[in-house]
């Protein structure tokens, strides 16, 4: 037999090779480097409060076009400034500058942004601890701050 072949006793070449090749996987190896940990900035909770810093306005990826309304937020537990998408119709109308908003996931695959919207990955839930979508349908008031 050759060298290299998967012979009688090839086992440690097995399996150092399914070790090298694991590698190239996306999901084991943001596993193994803990990029969650690192680069989440909710730091694994799956809300986080924050106040509004600015309201920004996003063009969409190709080959969509619109334009997306957004948030910056700095979040009260790690003073990060993150931007969150203020989802559906005339919801940012309901949203000003120095709110406090709970921001959650977006939900995109592999916890990233999601479709055509660029480097988003969180949505606001709440705004001055009434829930967006109440506001939007009129069902609440929002709280004076």
């Amino acid at each position: 037999m050759g060298k290299g072949s998967n012979g009688e006793f090839a086992g440690r070449n097995l399996q150092r090779k399914r070790k090298k090749y694991k590698w190239l996987s996306k999901k084991w190896k943001a596993k193994k480097l803990n990029l969650k940990q690192k680069y989440d900035a909710l730091e694994g909770a799956p809300m986080g409060s924050g106040i509004v810093t600015e309201k920004v306005v996003l063009e969409q990826k190709q080959p969509h076009s619109g334009l997306i309304k957004c948030v910056k937020v700095q979040l009260k537990k790690n003073g990060r400034v993150v931007t969150a998408h203020a989802v559906r119709d005339k919801a940012s109308t309901f949203i000003q500058e120095h709110d406090e908003v709970v921001i959650a996931g977006l939900g995109g695959s592999q916890k990233g942004q999601m479709g055509s919207i660029p480097g988003v990955r969180y949505k606001v839930v709440s705004v001055n601890g009434t829930d967006l979508q109440a506001l939007r349908h009129g069902k609440k008031e929002k709280a004076k701050r």
